[in-house]
């Protein structure tokens, strides 16, 4: 299946859709804009040089790029610290080492949005009984529910927040693989303010991941104490090779750069390899790869109603994250979907996404991505565990013409069934 092979009617289905929501990528273009503003100035303010593109080796000590990139996410984020790595080998890495600043054995961690992604669970030590988990070091986890409508439940929250034992609360930002919505900046902001009125001294983390920039502030913007994510996602801007961030406040930055690296290290250590041009370079990239992204959303949300299926953000609402959810109802359709979304890709298009276990997941997980850096989400893909109601997470696209393309071979490969 190649882009030749998109039927007529799909090129008809997509001028209709994207006449629809045209309207729409001003505003998408505004927050890009917005955001742009505020990581040029983060820049300029920490005076970026072709010296911060050297890199270092061994055990990179006073890597200049390194230490000024902490900087500039720091001030982009709102906050007093910065950790950005190489070194993370993914978003659950630096979530994870985030998570093990916040309490000490005999603590209590508290989710507030529900169960955490998939393989956060495995970190935590809801699943399985892997070596190293924070249940293995005497943390311990509890969760409120989202509400009915999605949203938090703020008076459950304010029953479990007051709870002995309970020194941090984390909230999921983005809707995992799960069928709830993202939160939006408000709604972390009231659940900060809702969990600070109760207990001052418990700290908060928010999983960022996803949520980069699809929208005009952070959640450390808004009370959070500390966040994380991936280099491969929003921050990254494509181009980021691998790695995570943390941002957040000195202490709790530092705590969790001890458990990155080891106690009496921390963040002092780490060499970059000649990798920090493209650690710039993606981040000054990504406010705009953001916005490319939303829009393909919104594109794919408005091919899915053409084909009257159930998708989620609507065309119209409020996003939070770069996913787009579609609910196909059958394994057979989200193999045509993510065949599709694959044939679309500029990279191993030829290649036919089949499902299989992965580590760190309860089901057989079919994941579609033809990207340029391997796993990167913040390109064109597609993935989703193999269980009812059989669900696709579409996130992605570097470009906004690629990723229409992309979403035009998925539909016409769900046609072709």
């Amino acid at each position: 299946m190649k882009i030749s092979d998109i039927r007529p009617e799909v090129y008809e289905m997509a001028e209709r859709a994207q006449a629809r929501i045209r309207p729409l990528f001003d505003e998408i273009d505004k927050t890009a804009e917005i955001n742009t503003r505020r990581v040029m100035e983060a820049f300029q303010d920490n005076r970026v040089s072709e010296g911060c593109f050297a890199g270092t080796t061994g055990y990179g000590y006073d890597d200049l790029g390194r230490d000024t990139l902490d900087r500039i996410y720091a001030q982009i984020f709102g906050t007093e610290a910065a950790l950005v790595r190489l070194q993370f080998v993914n978003g659950t890495h630096a979530l994870s080492a985030a998570m093990f600043s916040l309490a000490k054995p005999g603590e209590k961690i508290l989710a507030v949005t529900g169960t955490p992604y998939d393989t956060l669970r495995t970190a935590i030590g809801l699943n399985g009984d892997a070596f190293g988990t924070l249940k293995f070091y005497g943390i311990g986890y509890t969760q409120v529910d989202l509400a009915p409508d999605g949203g938090p439940d703020y008076e459950a929250i304010r029953r479990a927040v007051a709870e002995p034992g309970v020194a941090a609360v984390m909230i999921q930002r983005s809707r995992g693989y799960e069928d709830r919505k993202a939160l939006a900046i408000d709604e972390i902001g009231q659940i900060c303010r809702c969990v600070k009125a109760i207990r001052p001294d418990v700290h908060i983390m928010v999983d960022n991941c996803y949520g980069e920039f699809t929208d005009v502030l952070e959640p450390t913007h808004v009370g959070a104490d500390i966040i994380a994510g991936s280099l491969i996602k929003n921050p990254g801007g494509g181009v980021a090779p691998t790695g995570g961030y943390i941002a957040g406040k000195a202490e709790l930055v530092e705590r969790a750069a001890m458990r990155l690296t080891t106690p009496g290290i921390g963040g002092e250590c780490g060499s970059t390899l000649g990798h920090n041009r493209l650690l710039y370079q993606g981040l000054f990239l990504a406010p705009h790869t953001v916005a490319q992204a939303l829009k393909t959303a919104v594109f794919c949300a408005a091919m899915m109603e053409e084909l009257g299926l159930d998708s989620s953000p609507a065309v119209d609402e409020k996003r939070s994250d770069i996913i787009q959810m579609v609910k196909l109802g059958s394994p057979e359709r989200m193999k045509r979907f993510c065949l599709g979304i694959q044939a679309g890709a500029p990279v191993d298009s030829y290649v036919r996404p089949e499902p299989c276990v992965m580590p760190g997941y309860e089901d057989e997980v079919i994941m579609a991505a033809g990207a340029f850096i391997q796993g990167s989400s913040i390109e064109l893909s597609a993935d989703g565990p193999i269980r009812p109601p059989y669900t696709v997470y579409m996130q992605g696209g570097l470009t906004y013409e690629s990723g229409k393309l992309g979403i035009m071979m998925a539909v016409s490969a769900m046609l072709d069934e």
